[in-house]
């Protein structure tokens, strides 16, 4: 065995983390595209129990003049606005915190600051830029960010501001988002909880809806004592929610200094529609389609239920969805197919057939449904292969309508561990063996389940998915997502228009359509001597094939907008910009090349940018008129818990423990003097001051594997395991391609790469992430990660291999070694006299290091800290000879007798 030493001797320094902006979502936008390296989702950042704490405005000793909140939706479209006015009322300097929780489904557009008369604003840009701009003149005792909320549908964006004493603040953020239509109404939510007394303290919500409203109401979520506080007042077209509660009205009681507000405000509505042929509106050069039939007849179903019942849904998460399948087998029609699998490690059938949906065959299931007993593993692949045979199986022999709809509904809580656990693969088999006419709908319970896995599966087969939240009301959120596909009135539906009439449309083409919900098609209007635009809708109900006309007049709704008060002129152009985008997203994630994938997210960010719209691939930069300050807000993924998102590093900001922004970069020691491409290179850790001992000692060795076999003559080796050994506590971590092992020389403890774990140890924190990567954090201030990366299965070369990053903030003694370690402390480096090589592609150099003269050659190599999968190639200087002359000593001096072993002195 050999065992490469890495890295030994840190010093353990207790030095405050300084930093401007903290953001809890993916660093890199291609992190999200990992397949068989997918990070499991974790819990939120906030809890149940600290959403309870949550303040619209933070700090100590300030008056809150006054929070606005105005949402103003035009034809299905919300544009809101979150306004605040603070006073630093204390006797000294203090951050003051502005925390907004927005719809998850909702892109920030805009986000206005003034401090003491200056003003900063915000601008969208793409990612790269905006984080370049910020980094050239960051905001100082400033941050603000995006992170996800524990709530269904929220996540809180998060701004702060270090102000004097009588300082005045203004903060002002701005989003969009589309409403969708649920169970026959759309819902708008507002969270509401100012955590203090507001004076003036009002929420205004303006609808307008060009064909007429035909319900809308604002049911009291916040508490009895705001009841009659809610105002109501429409028209045929128009409606105007009001929520103005009075300083008294807002305590908790007569004499309390304490607000009662703390909920969310949720205004729901629906509108008038004429026949079924939907609604087409045209406006700003835009059009925009509604199609939302019904009096129709539903069409059949047929619907197997894949259960998990694996160990981890004993308890609450079963007894709900008992409780929800109950509800549902009741909803059966005696025209509907249906059966029931359940899986842990192994796989059972109810009725390994579809069986009609009698009321014999209903009370028999709901027999079955409740003796289940939660234990063992989790088989999703062969689970869901036997859902399919079963649909296929009656298709082939006839028993289902041909008109019907099939689907499979798969409820689980968590990842597979037994046969197919790559993702990957079990999304590739599920595609294969799936007919175009069924369609699949993914239900993840709890905040670990990596929800998406189970929405890209759901997506690549015609259906979607939700998430479940493990609370006292699953079972209702089972049932209403049931209620939400138990009425499919029509399938294969087209929205067609006149040839050159229309450009850039949205998805014209649907699989089905549900009773309830609502298709909508967008897009640009070419230039016309009519006045009208015609749309053609297509569809097949039940024993009938069906065909609807709509046509939208090009001045009318425009001539209409004008003259309203509270309208979003721009609602249609921003609306085809919000659907393009999130199908755009959508794509990008299923996106079968790299090259495929580029070029989607080049017209992502294009769009984005253009219509100002905080996504997954672009951030809002905020600045002061002079451009001296600047704010980043970025958009997340999903809840991570990185105080290092740049790196990936797990395990989010706790309270009391400031969060480090780690920075890879490129060695700064390396001065070229050729005209080498520019380096993007941060500037590298400050000098520090040494204290007098070390006192803890690190070593990181690694053991390397060969590759399955030679290529072009040669044997690859990989690193097969990386150890982290740390005296004086005795604590070792030894992390496999297989397995992830711990002892402290009296406990073993043993973990695998198919769950996300977190492990803290005396002043050790291992945080795994499934299939992607280990995070080792050393008394807060020391890191090392490293990175699983799975080749796929058969291939016949290379094997499972792991990749070992240190951020070069890391502080080191002088004793530190090994063949990492040596370079914590930069050479002096000169790189002259480029020229061609015997390979045109790969030029020679000539490198003054250590008093050595070397002959050193340039080529590429794959840097896997951005693209955990596929890598990203970078220009590398190769040092001939196993790096004689450059490394101190020999290659095999550096190689010790065991994984724990430090180096012995050179």
């Amino acid at each position: 065995m050999r065992h490469l030493l890495l890295l030994l001797g840190f010093l353990l320094l207790q030095q405050a983390c300084c930093f401007e902006f903290v953001i809890d979502g993916e660093w890199e936008e291609d992190v999200s595209d990992m397949r068989d390296h997918r990070e499991r989702h974790k819990r939120a950042i906030l809890t149940s129990e600290e959403q309870e704490d949550f303040e619209a405005i933070r700090g100590e000793d300030i008056t809150v003049k006054s929070y606005k909140v105005e949402s103003r939706i035009t034809s299905r479209f919300a544009h809101t606005t979150v306004r605040s006015s603070v006073l630093n009322s204390g006797s000294k300097a203090q951050s003051i915190g502005f925390n907004v929780q927005i719809p998850k489904r909702a892109f920030i557009t805009n986000f206005t600051m003034n401090v003491n008369g200056i003003i900063f604003v915000g601008s969208v840009k793409e990612k790269t830029v905006a984080r370049n701009l910020y980094a050239q003149a960051r905001a100082r005792g400033k941050a603000a960010g995006i992170v996800r909320a524990n709530s269904q549908d929220m996540e809180t964006f998060k701004t702060e501001v270090h102000v004097p004493p009588g300082s005045n603040i203004e903060f002002e953020l701005h989003y969009q988002e589309m409403m969708h239509r649920r169970l026959g109404f759309y819902e708008h939510s507002l969270f509401l909880q100012p955590g203090r007394l507001v004076p003036q303290f009002q929420v205004d919500v303006y609808i307008f809806e060009p064909n007429g409203i035909s319900m809308v109401e604002a049911p009291n979520t916040l508490g009895e004592q705001f009841v009659g506080n809610i105002k109501v007042t429409s028209t045929k077209e128009k409606a105007h929610i009001v929520f103005k509660p009075s300083l008294q009205q807002q305590r908790k009681c007569d004499n309390c200094t304490g607000s009662a507000i703390d909920g969310i405000f949720t205004v729901r509505y629906d509108v008038t529609r004429e026949g079924n042929a939907g609604e087409l509106q045209v406006s700003d050069g835009h059009f925009v389609q509604f199609f939302a039939p019904s009096n129709l007849s539903p069409l059949p179903k047929n619907i197997v239920f894949v259960i998990d019942v694996s160990g981890s849904m004993w308890g609450v998460k079963m007894k709900q969805t008992v409780e929800a399948m109950q509800a549902i087998l009741e909803d059966m029609a005696i025209d509907d197919h249906f059966s029931i699998i359940d899986f842990n490690h192994n796989v059972r059938c109810w009725n390994e057939e579809l069986v009609a949906g009698s009321s014999i065959q209903i009370a028999d299931a709901k027999r079955y449904i409740q003796d289940i007993k939660p234990n063992g593993g989790t088989n999703i692949n062969e689970a869901l292969m036997r859902a399919v045979q079963m649909l296929v199986r009656a298709s082939n022999q006839g028993l289902i309508d041909p008109r019907s709809v099939s689907m499979i509904i798969l409820v689980s809580d968590g990842d597979p561990t037994v046969g197919e656990i790559k993702l990957g693969t079990i999304q590739k088999n599920v595609k294969r063996v799936m007919r175009e006419e069924f369609s699949l709908f993914s239900l993840g319970i709890g905040f670990d389940v990596d929800y998406d896995f189970l929405e890209r599966i759901a997506m690549e087969n015609r259906g979607m998915a939700q998430r479940i939240y493990a609370n006292h009301d699953a079972a209702e959120q089972l049932r209403a997502f049931y209620r939400q596909v138990s009425s499919p009135l029509l399938r294969t539906i087209q929205v067609q228009f006149p040839e050159d009439s229309v450009s850039d449309v949205t998805q014209n083409r649907f699989d089905k359509y549900f009773s309830g919900s609502e298709l909508v098609v967008a897009g640009k209007v070419k230039p016309s001597e009519s006045n009208t635009l015609t749309s053609f809708t297509t569809a097949r109900a039940a024993r009938l094939d069906v065909t609807f006309e709509t046509e939208g007049d090009f001045t009318e709704l425009d001539t209409e907008l004008a003259k309203q008060q509270h309208s979003f002129t721009g609602f249609a152009r921003q609306m085809w910009a919000y659907i393009t985008v999130k199908q755009l997203i959508s794509e990008r994630a299923l996106a079968p090349t790299a090259v495929k994938k580029r070029k989607i997210t080049q017209r992502i960010m294009a769009l984005a940018v253009e219509h100002q719209f905080v996504t997954p691939l672009t951030a809002m930069l905020v600045e002061s008129e002079d451009t001296n300050e600047r704010l980043l807000a970025d958009s997340p993924k999903d809840p991570k818990h990185g105080c290092c998102s740049g790196a990936g590093f797990g395990g989010g900001p706790s309270p009391g423990l400031n969060p480090v922004n780690v920075v890879y970069q490129a060695p700064p020691w390396v001065q070229m003097t050729t005209n080498a491409p520019p380096s993007q290179a941060v500037k590298g850790s400050e000098e520090y001051a040494l204290p007098p001992k070390v006192n803890l000692g690190l070593v990181v060795n690694g053991q390397l594997v060969g590759s399955k076999q030679a290529h072009k003559g040669k044997l690859s080796t990989y690193f097969g395991t990386i150890s982290v050994y740390y005296q004086p506590d005795g604590v070792s971590l030894t992390v496999g391609t297989d397995s992830i092992s711990m002892t402290d020389g009296q406990r073993n403890h043993s973990f695998t790469w198919g769950a996300t774990a977190k492990i803290s140890q005396d002043g050790v924190r291992i945080s795994i992430v499934k299939n992607s990567h280990v995070a080792i954090t050393i008394n807060n201030n020391i890191h090392v990660m490293v990175l699983l990366h799975r080749v796929w299965t058969k291939n016949p070369v290379s094997v499972d291999f792991l990749g070992v990053y240190i951020p070069n903030d890391n502080q080191y003694s002088p004793l530190v070694h090994g063949l990492i370690g040596q370079f914590s402390r930069e050479p002096e480096v000169s790189v002259h006299d480029m020229h061609e090589g015997m390979d045109p592609l790969k030029k020679e150099a000539t490198m003054e290091v250590k008093g050595n003269t070397l002959l050193v050659t340039r080529g590429w190599q794959k840097d896997y800290r951005r693209d955990k999968r596929l890598g990203s190639s970078i220009y590398c200087w190769f040092i001939h000879n196993s790096g004689k002359g450059f490394i101190d000593g020999h290659y095999t001096d550096y190689i010790v007798p065991h994984l724990n072993s430090f180096l012995q002195a050179l």
